[in-house]
């Protein structure tokens, strides 16, 4: 008895990200930048002048992940770093005036890449999905604590 793919729930889920990722790429590309940036501009795009440590209390990702990205974002333009006023240790990560002009355009094309993957759900099968995904991700949250 081997194992299953197909009936993985974990090997699936990683394969819907994986599809995700493949799917917004080509989009975000065209826009400069990457869909591992995007949690972090979908955060700053709420609440501009996040520390690092805010921004990982919000993104579920390793440290060294977040201090990576953030590194490529200033790089690209996308994000600039200011000392803490209250904290010389901290900095504040504040989105660049091109960061913040993508909003729009990176929002369409992160729905866009939602509908290509739900391309042929009705309506009702979609949103059950989601439902479905965001509950497997709470029972995960809570083997974590």
């Amino acid at each position: 008895m081997g194992f299953d793919r197909n009936g993985s729930a974990t090997y699936l889920a990683a394969q819907l990200a994986k599809a995700f990722t493949r799917s917004l790429q080509a989009r975000a590309a065209k826009l400069g930048f990457s869909p591992g940036q995007f949690p972090i501009l979908l955060a700053l795009w709420d609440e501009d002048g996040l520390t690092q440590a805010q921004l990982l209390q919000r993104i579920d990702v390793e440290q060294a992940t977040m201090a990576n990205t953030l590194a490529r974002m200033q790089r690209d333009g996308l994000i600039e770093k200011k000392p803490h006023p209250n904290d010389r240790r901290a900095q504040r990560i504040y989105l660049t005036e091109p960061a913040r002009a993508l909003q729009e355009e990176a929002l369409t094309a992160a729905e866009e890449a939602d509908d290509a993957l739900f391309s042929g759900f009705r309506r009702f099968e979609k949103e059950l999905m989601l439902e479905y995904i965001r509950w497997a991700i709470d029972n995960g949250r809570k083997l974590e604590t």
